[in-house]
């Protein structure tokens, strides 16, 4: 059985071949015989179609039973069939078994060629675990618990709270630029980058809570750790930054052919990437300071708040250099 040590290992390797696969043309009479003359161990669960090489269905063993002879296989087969791609690393497939509730799932390449199977005794209890760990932490990272979600009542109530954080963020970050209207009457470029410069900031965040929340343990808050974390993501982020405003900026030169305008919009996206990227570090460890869960919604609130800071950079340097 696979342990955690084994989870970054790719599961092709551990994919054993389906001892019998199905045509959907065959009758359930002649599957069943095609099924009793193979050497077939007793734990199958579940029974793959397949024309021309490619997985079309799957039926479950107590369905193929319970189906009249004379039906064919494409006439009780589930069509839509979740399979696990060949790429998958051991944590993927376990995630899989995780968040459905299935016994076995086919692993097919990019064609839909179906490779083998992957059964559940594969895995302990702990790989299991760890894995329905991770995917709720995915979905914690956007304001969802992942597999608490047994209505849409419950689900409205569980993302709800969270998206008012976006439309706050989005309500301040207009009553930001309407500040600067003026502004963007006489310098209209600046207008035109304002969804890339929010696209970074917003990206940036989301990769340092990311890495923050893969960094932060169940043990006691240490100051000194996060002073560390933000001395390193503060280099970081510079050199994002720069790398970032450069590009940008040259576009803007090529573009508009005005160096003042390129050196502001290059120098209020690097200085706001830096920015975003602190606050992707600091607000999911100040959470974790007070004793919060910083998975449950860090990603929108740090939205928000990079969105405001990306804007007042952006509008505060074009006020001072190009008004």
């Amino acid at each position: 059985m696979l342990s955690a040590a084994q989870l970054h290992e790719p599961i092709l390797p551990l994919v054993r071949p389906a001892v019998v696969v199905l045509h959907p043309d065959q009758t359930i009479q002649d599957a069943l015989a095609a099924i009793r003359a193979s050497a077939m161990p007793s734990s199958i669960h579940y029974f793959y179609v397949v024309d021309a090489e490619r997985l079309v269905g799957v039926v479950p063993t107590p369905k193929l039973l319970g189906a009249s002879p004379e039906h064919k296989v494409s006439e009780v087969m589930v069509h839509n069939v979740v399979a696990i791609p060949d790429w998958a690393t051991v944590l993927i497939a376990s995630e899989y078994f995780a968040t459905r509730r299935l016994l076995a799932f086919p692993v097919v390449d990019a064609g839909g060629r179906l490779l083998g199977v992957v059964d559940v005794s594969l895995f302990t209890d702990e790989v299991i675990d760890l894995a329905r760990r991770t995917y709720d932490d995915i979905f914690q990272l956007i304001g969802v618990h992942g597999t608490a979600q047994r209505s849409p009542w419950s689900a409205f109530k569980d993302r709800f709270p969270w998206l008012l954080c976006n439309v706050a963020g989005g309500l301040i970050a207009a009553f930001i630029a309407s500040r600067f209207e003026y502004l963007l009457a006489e310098v209209v470029v600046l207008a035109l980058f304002i969804p890339i410069v929010l696209a970074l900031g917003e990206s940036v965040s989301m990769q340092a809570v990311t890495l923050t929340l893969q960094s932060l343990t169940d043990g006691p808050f240490v100051f000194r750790r996060l002073t560390a974390a933000l001395w390193k993501e503060f280099r970081t982020a510079t050199l994002l930054g720069l790398g970032c405003g450069g590009v940008v900026g040259a576009v803007v030169l090529v573009w508009r052919g005005e160096p003042t305008v390129a050196a502001t919009i290059a120098s209020a996206i690097a200085a706001s990437m830096v920015v975003a990227c602190l606050l992707g570090v600091a607000f999911p460890a100040v959470l974790r300071a007070v004793n919060a869960d910083p998975r449950i919604a860090a990603g929108p609130v740090v939205l928000a708040l990079a969105d405001v800071a990306t804007l007042l950079f952006y509008f505060g340097f074009g006020a001072r250099f190009l008004a």
